[in-house]
């Protein structure tokens, strides 16, 4: 595996004019998305570069963007209030949210190295999607008080809910005026100007020169009310914490990121889609917890994919890692020398800006058809939806992945348990051969063929139990596993009860097509210890030949004790079975 991403200079007209391209598109969103953390626009500007450049350099997606994200963002701003409610300062608690940020990167080098690439997505589309509108639905909340002009109250969306009379009360209509401006130009901008300029970075452009001309008199918050952006680089940041607050703090860089593994791998295979490639999911994960580690460091914002600004790169002709460079190093010369020029910039304008994003961020497409899908997947979906916005992301996933995977085994479960069948004659509830059907019809109902196919997995146990119930008025059990290529314990429990059940009530038990792991699982829990070796089979044919003849001839011993004619040496069905 190469240590930096695939980058060759063969296409480079086509990589530059992507990368500043996604430059553009970039900084409006930074801003907005560094504003609405809670960190301050130029800590979205830090994680803009620094994800941006380190992703692209160590990375497994050639044309893939990194930056900032609303899923990212949304979990940062609750991680920032989280930690400085409980610090000892404001400026204690930052420091500690961006420890979680290079922890988040340390774990998902560790995702990467451990090639678990391919199980972090490995969760129903319901949770997924349930997730991920939450996650809109929380970004939009999070917009209302700033886009009507007010700060947002304390407490996250269940604050601003409970505040919403209140914030309905005071509007600044100047500043509703440059958020409804701003999310009019988004919305409506034709599509002939969009593909020319970014709407987000016209929006912001308009936006500032309206307020400073038109509400030149009004009191409209803008950047600069923040204080001041310093320019130039970072001031790096040593990983601070307390023991009280490491707990949390490691379950937050947990779930930060996770949810960066999800947010980028969804985004790599929207990549893959365009550009008929296939990105290394392992090598990317690397890529992604390099480069969080480093924003982290530098006092950015953590950041994945970005699927806006992925699609606009390759769209303009991007094909290798130099785009996403080169989109870094642009905004890295915004930062060292125009960071201040934002400081114009109305708060509204950003909050509208956010607020599309989130609105984008819905799953609308299965919002609209999921309950036409499946009803159990549209409840889960709402489930996760509701657990997300107003509980927590950790318990919304959990949850849902852990009720999802239940109705999947249950509906595994009895899919497979109309496999396990009980057969007493020829009744095509199997198919047989001629000669096995007409062993039947001599058998009379005294030979019971239990015939199990397809993954034993635990939730048929049921079914195997019930079955082996009904088995009245036999003389031989047959059990065929021909067609089981893996046994679960619980089955593998299930099916030695039968045998033993079978044994306890004198009844002969043939057991055909145990091989490999079926046969390494059942040797394991003493099955074969229960039945002569004779009595193991490779071809249910020859099970049902002995198992005739132990119900038409036994033989009675001086102890008045049935003896098997077919279990002697010499023997023609105990030559066939050894």
């Amino acid at each position: 595996m190469a240590i930096t991403n695939h980058i060759h200079f063969r296409n480079l007209q086509g990589d530059i004019f992507g990368g500043v391209t996604a430059a553009i598109v970039s900084l409006p969103l930074a801003l907005a998305f560094g504003v609405a953390s809670g960190a301050g626009p130029v800590a979205g500007l830090y994680g803009a570069v620094c994800v941006g450049f380190f992703a692209a350099l160590f990375g497994g997606t050639p044309t893939l963007i990194s930056e900032p994200t609303g899923p990212m963002t949304v979990v940062m701003t609750t991680i920032i209030a989280s930690l400085t409610a409980r610090a000892d300062s404001p400026e204690q608690g930052l420091a500690m949210a961006f420890t979680v940020v290079m922890l988040a990167g340390i774990f998902q080098i560790i995702f990467g190295i451990f090639k678990l690439g391919k199980y972090i997505t490995l969760m129903p589309y319901s949770v997924i999607s349930g997730f991920m509108s939450g996650i809109g639905v929380i970004l939009i909340i999070l917009q209302i008080a700033p886009l009507l002009g007010q700060a947002s109250p304390k407490g996250g969306v269940l604050g601003i809910v409970q505040n919403l009379p209140q914030i309905l009360t005071n509007i600044d209509f100047p500043e509703l005026t440059l958020g409804l401006l701003t999310l009019a130009i988004i919305f409506f901008m034709p599509k002939k100007i969009k593909k020319i300029v970014p709407p987000q970075l016209v929006a912001l452009i308009v936006g500032t020169v309206v307020s400073l001309t038109v509400f030149s008199n009004a009191d409209i918050r803008t950047i600069g009310s923040l204080g001041e952006i310093p320019v130039g680089l970072p001031t790096l940041r040593t990983p601070t914490f307390t023991p009280e607050l490491m707990t949390v703090m490691l379950v937050d860089g947990v779930m930060l990121g996770m949810l960066g593994c999800i947010d980028t791998l969804l985004t790599a295979v929207i990549a893959d889609s365009l550009t008929r490639t296939e990105h290394k999911s392992d090598k990317e994960l690397i890529g992604q917890g390099i480069a969080n580690l480093v924003s982290g460091i530098c006092g950015g914002l953590p950041g994945a994919g970005a699927t806006m600004g992925t699609v606009v790169n390759i769209q303009t002709g991007a094909k290798t890692a130099v785009s996403g460079l080169t989109r870094a190093l642009i905004l890295l010369v915004v930062v060292l020398g125009a960071a201040r020029l934002t400081q114009p910039i109305p708060m509204a304008v950003l909050a509208g800006i956010a607020l599309k994003v989130g609105i984008d961020i819905l799953d609308w497409s299965f919002l609209k058809r999921s309950h036409k899908v499946s009803l159990k997947g549209s409840i889960i979906m709402y489930g996760v939806l509701l657990l997300t916005v107003f509980v927590d992301l950790i318990v919304a996933v959990g949850v849902g992945v852990f009720i999802a995977n239940i109705l999947t085994i249950e509906r595994l479960s009895n899919m497979h348990a109309e496999t396990v069948k009980t057969i007493t004659d020829a009744d095509d509830a199997i198919v047989l051969n001629q000669e096995e059907k007409l062993l039947f019809e001599r058998a009379k109902g005294k030979v019971v063929l239990f015939y199990l196919s397809g993954p034993m997995i635990f939730g048929v146990s049921k079914a195997i139990s019930r079955e082996h119930a009904a088995m009245v008025d036999s003389e031989v059990l047959i059990l065929d596993l021909s067609d089981v290529p893996m046994l679960g314990v619980t089955a593998s429990l299930a099916i030695e009860n039968a045998i033993k059940d079978a044994c306890d009530q004198g009844r002969h038990v043939l057991i055909v097509g145990a091989a490999g792991k079926v046969k390494r699982r059942l040797e394991k829990f003493g099955v074969f210890q229960q039945i002569p070796p004779h009595h193991l089979f490779t071809e249910r044919v020859d099970a049902l030949r002995q198992a005739l003849a132990l119900v038409e001839t036994p033989v009675v011993d001086a102890n008045n004790v049935g003896v098997d004619l077919l279990d002697r040496p010499g023997n023609l069905g105990y030559q066939a079975s050894s």
